[in-house]
């Protein structure tokens, strides 16, 4: 019998997750808020629904036999819907609700690291109190850094003596009305993640990535979800060293054994310090961008990796081919502040060269009107267009034997792209940048 897979979500994450189910023994469908061309196009059906709605992502899983349902976005997570799948006996690939505060409350992550004595935990004080807050920066010797307890999109987090002063780090509190949040050390040096895939209390790590969440180029602008990303040909990144890799490794396992009964992504976001990798968060699904960088060079069967997490089985030895990759996300112009939608975008699968392409945040338009149409057959691309929202839109993604030339070719598929109503990053990947990073780490290092 073929298995039938359900994922649920709709950006670039989920279309790489859709991506590396493609060419398995399964039949995959796909729900999400908004219609994703690039999975609909995949799935055998795509149902436009409310993710953080657990009985309707359970009605349409039991309409379609789901056997496994894969959870990409983490709202789904907060809001329970991998216990309700369980509940009507099928199994999710994404844990629980109280196992997914490891990401959707920041207050809960610090303490449970601190009770469990995981390493890598900064020194923290955690805030209902706005006011006793802001004493407490006052009182700090030494610059913090500000976030919001509950999930935030990637563009909560505020750091003093980067982004923001003291006072304006006091002013932000005062003003974002959070119920609580978390002040910690500010931690130096340069950020990487780390991306496992657990089961069973058992785990495997995939090769170290490195996001760029600053809009601009040279790392300036706000934070975003994440602008794009790269990889190397081995499991660690150039600025790093494979014990640095091991180090982060055995947070992920500490962490993994004092979760319990924890299944699905865990990804370990670090700041690698002169004193070795401590932990900037955890999240408990794939990365967007990571996963685009990921699950390409990714050579095991995904499929089989989800059935063993289904079937009680480790999971299996993961195979990634020797190749380094480089994403690069387009967004709107004015993101993440004042994001323009309505763009067409030009570049499709067949004009973006080498380079992968997948769909995130757009929205479809045929000659008829139809917008966002629940079928793919509703949709003719060619008859009008895909044009942006107010998220990040599509990511390019390049594989090749370095990042160099895997930079290369994703640039090359956002030059076709154009960037009338469109901003990219063109610096993530570069031979320039990736030095820079390198030296950094050399001056921490005092090498």
């Amino acid at each position: 019998m073929r298995e039938h897979v359900l994922l649920i979500g709709g950006g670039g994450r989920e279309h790489a997750i859709a991506r590396a189910l493609e060419d398995s023994e399964a039949d995959l469908y796909a729900c999400a808020g908004n219609r994703n061309p690039g999975i609909a196009r995949i799935a055998s059906e795509f149902e436009t629904l409310e993710t953080t709605n657990p009985t309707a992502v359970v009605d349409y899983a039991e309409a379609v036999d789901a056997t496994i349902a894969v959870i990409g976005p983490e709202a789904p997570l907060e809001a329970g819907v991998a216990d309700e799948l369980e509940a009507a006996g099928i199994y999710a690939f994404g844990p629980k609700e109280a196992d997914a505060r490891i990401e959707t409350d920041k207050a809960f992550q610090r303490r449970f690291m601190e009770e469990e004595g995981i390493p890598g935990c900064p020194d923290f004080e955690t805030f209902d109190d706005m006011e006793a807050a802001c004493d407490f920066i006052d009182e700090y010797d030494g610059d913090l850094a500000i976030k919001p307890a509950g999930l935030t999109g990637g563009k909560g987090v505020k750091v003093i003596g980067d982004q923001v002063t003291a006072e304006e780090g006091k002013e932000y509190i005062r003003d974002a009305d959070y119920d609580r949040i978390v002040l910690e050390e500010r931690l130096v040096g340069e950020e990487f993640t780390v991306q496992a895939f657990v089961a069973n209390g058992e785990f495997r790590t995939a090769p170290a990535v490195q996001d760029h969440k600053r809009a601009y180029e040279g790392d300036e602008g706000p934070n975003t979800g994440g602008m794009g990303s790269y990889s190397d040909a081995t499991t660690h990144l150039p600025f790093m060293t494979e014990d640095d890799y091991e180090e982060a490794v055995s947070i992920i396992e500490a962490t993994v054994d004092a979760l319990d009964d924890y299944r699905g992504i865990l990804y370990g976001q670090y700041m690698l310090t002169s004193e070795g990798p401590k932990v900037i968060e955890f999240n408990a699904r794939f990365g967007d961008p990571e996963a685009m960088n990921t699950l390409p060079v990714l050579e095991t069967d995904f499929l089989e990796i989800l059935t063993a997490a289904r079937d009680g089985e480790a999971p299996p030895e993961l195979e990634f081919a020797d190749q380094a990759t480089v994403c690069k996300y387009a967004v709107p112009e004015g993101y993440p502040t004042d994001p323009e939608a309505g763009a067409k975008i030009k570049v499709d699968e067949e004009s973006a060269g080498d380079a992968l392409l997948y769909y995130a945040s757009v929205e479809e338009r045929s000659a008829s009107g139809n917008q966002n149409s629940s079928s793919s057959d509703d949709v003719d691309e060619r008859d009008d267009g895909i044009y942006t929202t107010t998220s990040r839109s599509f990511a390019v993604v390049g594989l090749a034997d370095s990042i160099t030339e895997a930079e290369t070719i994703a640039e090359d598929a956002l030059e076709v792209a154009g960037e009338e109503g469109l901003h990219m990053r063109h610096d993530i990947g570069k031979p320039d940048l990736v030095q820079q990073r390198i030296d950094h780490m050399n001056e921490l290092r005092g090498e």
